[in-house]
């Protein structure tokens, strides 16, 4: 029997003994890929885009931040965060709401430039909210995923002094030079933006 590598000690062994009898719900929360204190919406999960899909920056020092970007995935949240986290896609939003419960990634910092828009200007003043989902599939877009969205949508709007109109909050169709149609004729832009103006 080789004994290259020596045995554990008497001590380690009893700490490993103890670490494992403590009961789960004692150690402390953490969330795979999440890392504390990064995100810039509190009730946000940080979800990091990989660096190739950004690009760095100090917004809004170096570009205005007037825009709020709404866009929908045509994927599900974990095909998603996966893309986003692909660095041969060249592609990321700041954040990502999930459609069954609202829940909030945030994949890329609000300070950064996102690559969801199409369009290098609209990028660098933007903040893109992608939605789990498809165009032509309304079940997607449930209570829970527009009333999470509009309150991260007001919270964006108030951080930067964003008015919240429709001339401010669009979608990815109303993008110059976009060949994009979402969010769809079945996005509710109507209670949607009641949803944001109502948002505390």
């Amino acid at each position: 029997m080789d004994r290259a590598r020596p045995l554990p000690s008497r001590r380690r062994l009893l700490k490993g003994a103890a670490l494992a009898a403590v009961p789960y719900a004692l150690l402390p929360a953490g969330r795979a890929g999440a890392q504390t204190g990064v995100v810039d919406y509190p009730s946000a999960e940080w979800q990091a885009a990989s660096s190739e899909n950004r690009t760095p920056a100090q917004r809004p020092d170096e570009y205005a931040i007037d825009r709020v970007i709404i866009h929908v995935t045509q994927q599900s949240y974990g095909g998603t965060l996966s893309i986003f986290q692909n660095p041969k896609k060249r592609v990321s939003a700041h954040y990502l709401v999930r459609s069954a419960d609202g829940h909030v990634a945030q994949c890329v910092r609000e300070t950064d430039v996102a690559w969801h828009a199409g369009n290098w200007d609209y990028n660098t003043r933007s903040i893109g909210i992608e939605h789990e989902g498809w165009v032509d599939r309304p079940e997607y877009f449930t209570d829970a995923l527009y009333r999470e969205s509009a309150r991260l949508t007001a919270s964006i709007c108030e951080r930067y002094g964003i008015p919240k109109d429709r001339e401010h909050v669009i979608g990815h169709v109303e993008v110059p030079g976009t060949d994009h149609t979402d969010p769809g004729k079945h996005w509710d832009w109507v209670r949607y933006m009641r949803l944001v103006g109502q948002a505390e």
